[in-house]
């Protein structure tokens, strides 16, 4: 009776006596930049000043959930720096303490600057934010992987969407920030890519200072009807106007009744709040629940970064950073987006690829590519710069 219940017993303590230690956790740490919020002039829908981190600390508990089963935990750190010289010495005593996998949110020159470090030296960057198509160009990096779509394939899902709707002539209207210029760059790149016309460019100059008054309304749309007025024959406004200054005041103010489309109004982007297609919903629920707001495009793209390195980790079965980071390059690693379809990085010049949506506020319109775009290998290398005309040299 004495021998059965010391066996009983030893039946009981054995699993919690020999269970495996747990192992150290994956390190990952956040690097982003801290932005002084500005009141823009459309003001309804201010960016949430934790735009990108929250992305990050829910893919965070996703990978918790998913590495338990293999015994693997994962830590973030958060730093937000104030400058160039913040971001460096964060970075740099990271590296010191062990980690070697980050999340950035970095302006493309302190990007490099942090790559181009000696530390930098077999650290992965995910870039979850910049769309400069610099970075998968001439200033590629071979330890910068980018989670952020380019603004390559945000023109080139929007022309496909105009070549697949027959409209093959547009308008573009350029504001006066150094972002707006290369947005209407890639316009420029994309509509000669697809034959489509660019009849007329029109750069933004209008103030609009005087829009809460009483006749600022009339103002404005006097003079979006000005600058349309002599534009000719055209299917689309398309609009490069990132900082969100103007591009709400075009639509329905343009002289001949055209849509708007660019940086407003039907807008290419990685993720959208009317996003719900391939079970997004679930992914919508779990953030709204988390954050008490929407999803923004920042957040998707820390999401898809930290979630990167719990797949590499789970499906590479290892807890080293280096070898997290070597899986995420190889043609072994892919990662869910909620996009119908596996998303892996190009090994030309570290781009994830994946769909990009066509949306309004309200409403989900397209999704590209398009039907009928194909290619010899992958479908989504029609989006963005593909490998023979890549001047990316790592």
């Amino acid at each position: 009776m004495k021998l059965f219940g010391l066996c009983a017993l030893a039946a009981l303590v054995a699993p919690s006596a020999f269970a495996q230690a747990p192992a150290a956790p994956i390190e990952i740490d956040y690097l982003g930049l801290k932005v002084e919020r500005t009141l823009q002039f459309a003001y309804l829908d201010q960016p949430p000043p934790d735009a990108g981190l929250q992305g990050a600390r829910v893919a965070l508990a996703d990978n918790q959930t998913t590495g338990q089963f293999l015994n693997q935990t994962f830590h973030l750190t958060e730093d937000m720096v104030d400058d160039a010289a913040g971001a460096v010495d964060a970075f740099k005593k990271r590296v010191a303490a062990g980690t070697k996998l980050f999340v950035t949110d970095l302006p493309a020159p302190i990007l490099l600057q942090v790559a181009d470090l000696p530390e930098a030296k077999g650290v992965t960057l995910l870039d979850a934010t910049t769309r400069d198509d610099s970075l998968r160009a001439e200033s590629c990096r071979r330890n910068v992987l980018h989670t952020a779509p380019s603004r390559a394939m945000l023109a080139d899902a929007l022309m496909q969407y105009m070549t697949i709707k027959k409209w093959g002539k547009i308008a573009l209207v350029i504001g006066g920030d150094p972002e707006d210029k290369l947005y209407a760059d890639a316009v420029r790149n994309s509509a000669r890519k697809f034959r489509i016309k660019i009849v007329k460019e029109i750069p933004w100059t209008f103030d609009p200072g005087s829009r809460r008054t009483d006749t600022g309304a009339y103002a404005e749309g006097a003079e979006v009807a000005r600058i349309t007025q002599d534009v000719g024959d055209y299917d689309l406004l398309v609009v490069a106007d990132e900082a969100d200054n103007f591009g709400d005041e075009l639509g329905y103010r343009t002289t001949e009744p055209r849509p708007v489309a660019g940086t407003q109004g039907l807008v290419p982007t990685a993720w959208a709040r009317p996003f719900e297609q391939w079970g997004a919903t679930q992914l919508q629920g779990r953030f709204l629940k988390a954050t008490n707001r929407w999803m923004t495009e920042s957040d998707y793209g820390a999401w898809l970064a930290v979630r990167s390195v719990g797949e590499a980790a789970t499906r590479g079965n290892t807890t080293d950073p280096v070898k997290i980071g070597e899986f995420m390059r190889s043609k072994d690693f892919d990662v869910a987006g909620f996009k119908g379809t596996k998303l892996t990085f190009r090994d030309w010049d570290g781009q994830l690829r994946e769909p990009l949506l066509l949306a309004d506020a309200r409403s989900l319109v397209s999704v590209s590519p398009q039907p009928g775009f194909l290619h010899q290998f992958s479908e989504l290398d029609t989006l963005g710069v593909d490998r023979p005309e890549t001047k990316c040299h790592m």
